[in-house]
Formats: structure tokens, sequence, C-alpha cells
């Protein structure tokens, strides 16, 4: 990897790997799962808060730090590591989803994406080149090369030309970032769900050489089973020896299945995003706070948790501030879920270093299964 950075292999259990990713701002304990700090902050948390549920390393966001406060601002503010006063590791994502999800009046060609933004109608250009430098002026430890990711569904064709397109677009990220001591660049496959496509995009990638590789195109509304089909192999296509990070995933056992499958190192919106609409993820399952079942209810969320949520709080407590529409609620419930997405992780570590993955699995989904699934 990038002088300074290192990644270490400490056990293997089937394909699934834990290790550490040795970085100057500090260890990312693998497998790991990254909180979303889209816009400098994961909302509703502090960073000290998040902190304290375990996470190692957190994301921001290109597309939407480029356009607020703008990357040049944080990089004279001191970069984003002060700026939001979270001093281990971020990654950053190169925009590319953004671009294609929230911009609108988007022109793409060779070049790049120029594009108006959502938020002010102002014209902007995303390129290979443009998307490094605002991760650079940003300060990010762990840098994206730009990508395309193609709308869906979409045909095999489509899937090709994009997929080459952002290999190309790859090659461009990699002589932009340059040489950067203490930070990394990692590349990402894609190819949609057809294998062909995939191994294609992994030789690419490696031929040009980055310092991690993720399964991008994946967790885009494919489904579970899809999803999965395609982590059977695209993995293990990709360098042994390097972080394999599967970008946008996800809930429970989307991450149990790809830990299994291999892959190092995850992100999602989900455990804040629930958080804030009174969704709870428990050792049984979701539960969904605003329900009436909990009006009355004096227990915890999680008997066997011990985020400040159920240490401190009653469902019955926590049912009436959702209701009330207080902002504890959401701090309070984005909590709870962080903790427990970091206690998964922390699970999936140890029972890989035992060599007791698939008791572990076992026993997770058991334990589910048994769980008293609620309504939405």
């Amino acid at each position: 990897m990038a002088e300074g950075i290192s990644f270490e292999i400490k056990a293997r259990d089937g394909k699934a790997r834990t290790g550490v990713i040795h970085t100057p701002r500090g260890e990312i304990r693998t497998p790991s799962f990254m909180p979303v700090g889209t816009a400098g902050t994961v909302k509703a948390m502090q960073p000290e808060s998040v902190r304290a549920t375990g996470a190692d390393i957190l994301l921001g966001n290109t597309y939407h730090l480029m356009l607020r406060p703008t990357a040049e601002r944080i990089d004279r503010l001191g970069g984003l590591h002060a700026f939001m006063n979270w001093q281990r590791p971020i990654l950053t994502d190169s925009g590319g989803f953004q671009v294609m999800s929230l911009a609108s009046l988007r022109k793409m060609n060779e070049d790049g994406v120029r594009f108006k933004s959502h938020i002010d109608g102002s014209e902007h250009m995303l390129s290979p080149e443009r998307s490094m430098e605002i991760q650079r002026l940003l300060g990010s430890d762990i840098v994206m090369c730009f990508d395309e990711c193609p709308a869906l569904p979409a045909t095999e064709a489509e899937v090709a030309r994009s997929m080459r397109l952002s290999m190309r677009w790859a090659e461009r990220s990699r002589a932009a970032f340059g040489d950067r001591p203490g930070h990394a660049l990692f590349g990402i496959q894609q190819g949609g769900v057809t294998r062909d496509l995939r191994a294609e995009s992994a030789e690419a990638l490696t031929r040009i050489g980055f310092d991690g590789y993720a399964v991008g195109g994946l967790a885009v509304g494919e489904g579970q089973e899809a999803m999965f089909g395609v982590l059977d192999y695209a993995p293990d296509m990709l360098p042994q020896d390097k972080p394999r990070y599967l970008m946008g995933v996800g809930k429970p056992d989307d991450i149990v299945g790809a830990v299994v499958r291999g892959i190092d190192m995850m992100d999602c919106v989900l455990p804040s995003r629930s958080g804030r609409t009174g969704q709870a993820f428990t050792r049984r399952g979701v539960v969904n706070i605003k329900n009436a079942r909990h009006m009355d209810d004096p227990r915890p969320l999680d008997e066997a948790c011990s985020c400040p949520a159920c240490r401190s709080y009653s469902r019955a407590y926590l049912h009436h501030i959702y209701r009330a529409g207080e902002i504890l609620s959401s701090m309070l419930m984005t909590w709870h879920n962080l903790h427990y997405f970091q206690e998964l992780m922390a699970g999936l570590r140890g029972a890989i270093a035992a060599g007791r993955l698939e008791a572990f699995v076992a026993a997770f989904e058991a334990e589910r299964a048994e769980g008293d699934i609620e309504p939405l």
C-alpha cells in the first residue's frame, strides 16, 4: 500500500479475513463498518459519540462537501479532520454516485460530468482530476477513484460501456492522485452482475495498481440474492493482500453475508437514517419504536445492549419522545444503531480470529429468526 499505510491480515476463516489497516491517523480494524458523515457530520451524533460506539473510520462525501461549504473553504480551515473534529481516518467517496442520483441536467462525456447542483442550481464539472483535487483538499486518508454509476436496470451493453469508461477514469484518477505518503487510493470494480465484465474490470484495476479495491455497482436495488451471487466470485478477482470494500452495504444480514464472502470494509447510511425514523436494529430484528405496542413497555430496546439508549431509557420513553418529535429521539436511536453495528463487527472479527465464524453466523441467524419482527 501507500507509504505510511499498510494492511495486515491476522486470521482467516474460509474466505473471511480479520486484520488491521494501519494509517498515520490510527488503526482500522477489519472487517470494518464505516458510519456515513455525508456533509461532515454523522447526523444526530457528536464525533466523540461516534467513536464511543467503536467506529475506527468515517465516510465523507465529495459531492456534498464540494457544493457546501466547498472543499477550498474546508482546506483553508485546516482540512476535514479539524473542521468536523474527527482526528481518526476518513474515507471519502468520489462523488460519482451522487452526481448520477442527485444532480440535475447532467452532461457526461469522456472528460467527466457537467451538472447542476441540487441545492442552488449552480453549474459544476466533476472529472477524475477534479475529484482527486477535492479529496486532496479535504485531506482524506482513503480516496476513492472517480467512476460512473449507471442507472439500473441497464442492458449488459450499457453496463459494459459504463465499466470501461470507469476503468479509463480509474487510470486518470491514479495519475492525478500521484504520490501521497500517508494517503491511500482505492480503485472501484464495476461490471454489474456479469462475471466476465467483473473479471475485465478487476484485471484493469490490478494492472493500474491501487492501495485497496472496492466492489462497486451493488446494493443499488438488485436484491440480496443477486448481490451475494456477485460476491461469491468478485472479491476473489481482486488482489488478496489488499483491503476489499463493498460500497453502500447495508443491513445486518447483508454485512454478515459480505464478510463471509471476503469483504473487509462497508459503509451505509442505514443506522443513522433508520434511527431518525424510529427504527432500531437489535439482535432479534428491527424494533419500530413508533408502534403503539411500545407505549407502556418498560423494557429497553435490547436487554443485552450497553448503549445509552438501552442503559438508561425504556421503550415507553423512546416511543414518547419519537411521537413528540423530540431531537433526543434521533440522538438516542442513532447511537443505539451505530453501537449495534459496531458490536456486530466486533463479533465477526472475534469469530474469524477464533475460527468460529460458521457458528457465529448460525447463532446470528437463529436469534433473528426467534425475534418478533414488527411491521414498518
